[in-house]
């Protein structure tokens, strides 16, 4: 039995000395051995068959615009300016992301804003597991629709036949969940892949850049598994903007506090005033020195108009902007007002860059907190700048009028959370100034 050398140049060595080009080779055997006689593939050829069957593995994944993203060209530093708890949620996101690319079980959700580095993590992942050989899609959730609506009109490809495929796929990858037209076919598919996958419990990485309470509920129910879904929360900045940090000094009005000072604090001894209410006022000024020194954490701070909530929160501010820090000062009034004004067509900054940036700063300090008369989406905005910093851990300060039991059961339950937040009483009645 013979094989013409032709046949095989596109798989075998033509200058390979074993099977002369052939891609074929006869084994050593006895005479009596049962495959003496027969023809074996020569390694030149299964190491070159190898290689193209990767190759198509690649291609079919759609990997080709993600080829040069991988764990070795990944930043885990981020750029210059960037904060140390930013720098450490890359860190993380990075040591999780290998850890899933290694052995692919369960879910893996990354979490963050534009230009962060999820999508190149999960573009990671997607070319480690495609290198062992294993089926990958990687695809953003729009063009997985498109995908799917093309399966229509394509006589060589049945709707039936790209759905069964992306559901069942060994590693399914979806960037950008949240981006796509959510309409109610749309949705209900999306749905069902994302369903079935969890029934089945088969390995997937999801990207987005929402809250997960701003995504369709049965989605985020099993989105926030924690048998199944390990969540990254990436709080760094966009890498591709190097202005950020710069325009950041326009949100804050910490320049109009810069007097109040730890130094500057009265703990208003002289005044007659109950022991109790004195020790209020000590223990919460020792609390925010303390918490100034090494922000962790949630600080709230609640008492009457007057009291030295909004002294010692500028005090805060203050003493990290000397140490080389850049928080965020704001009234929340204020707030909301910045975020109304992002939809003004002359607005020089969009609202998702405007409301992520605040949501991400190192610390926030949001004072005047009083959503008792706010608007539904006053309200809800808020909501989700909170949600997404008590699961990043990021730290932040906020000073109050109101009560806890006034104040909405889904932030105040935040506020409750010992793991997470300290509250402080000041009961000492407003400053009068003599």
């Amino acid at each position: 039995m013979t094989s013409n050398p032709e046949e095989h140049s596109n798989a075998a060595d033509r200058n390979c000395p074993i099977c002369e080009g052939m891609g074929f080779v006869h084994q050593d055997l006895p005479i009596d051995h049962p495959d003496f006689g027969k023809l074996i593939v020569c390694p030149c050829r299964q190491n070159k068959l190898l290689s193209s069957a990767q190759d198509k593995l690649f291609q079919s994944s759609n990997l080709d615009a993600f080829q040069d993203m991988s764990f070795d060209s990944f930043t885990a530093k981020g750029h210059v300016g960037m904060a140390d708890n930013q720098i450490m949620s890359l860190e993380n996101a990075l040591r999780q992301a290998k850890s899933f690319a290694e052995n692919p079980r369960g879910w893996i959700l990354f979490v963050g804003n534009y230009g962060c580095g999820k999508t190149h993590l999960a573009a990671a992942i997607a070319n480690e597991v495609v290198q062992r050989g294993v089926p990958t899609f990687f695809l953003t959730v729009p063009d997985l629709l498109d995908w799917l609506r093309f399966g229509y009109n394509n006589p060589d490809s049945s709707f039936e036949k790209r759905f069964e495929e992306i559901r069942n796929i060994d590693l399914l990858v979806l960037d950008d969940l949240g981006t796509q037209n959510t309409t109610e076919w749309a949705q209900e598919k999306l749905f069902q892949i994302l369903n079935h996958r969890y029934t089945h419990n088969l390995p997937i990485v999801i990207t987005s850049n929402l809250d997960l309470d701003s995504i369709e509920g049965r989605i985020r129910s099993r989105l926030k598994d924690p048998a199944i879904v390990t969540r990254c929360n990436i709080t760094a900045s966009d890498y591709r903007d190097t202005t950020s940090d710069h325009s950041q000094s326009e949100l804050t009005n910490l320049h109009y506090h810069s007097e109040r000072t730890f130094g500057t604090f009265s703990l208003r001894k002289d005044e007659k005033l109950d022991p109790a209410v004195l020790k209020s006022l000590d223990n919460a000024f020792k609390t925010a020195q303390k918490y100034a020194e090494n922000p962790q954490g949630w600080l709230v701070l609640i008492g009457p108009h007057g009291c030295g909530k909004t002294h010692l929160a500028a005090a805060i501010g203050n003493y990290r902007v000397a140490v080389g820090d850049n928080p965020i000062f704001k009234p929340l009034p204020d707030l909301l007002d910045h975020l109304r004004a992002t939809f003004s067509p002359s607005s020089p900054i969009s609202y998702d860059k405007l409301f992520n940036q605040i949501r991400d700063t190192n610390l926030l300090i949001l004072v005047n907190l009083d959503i008792q008369s706010a608007t539904p989406w006053a309200k809800e905005k808020l909501y989700q700048l909170f949600d997404h910093r008590y699961y990043a851990k990021l730290p932040t300060v906020i000073t109050t009028t109101s009560m806890l039991e006034e104040i909405d059961p889904r932030i105040r339950s935040r506020f409750l959370d010992g793991r997470v937040s300290k509250t402080c009483t000041i009961a000492a009645p407003a400053y009068r100034v003599k």
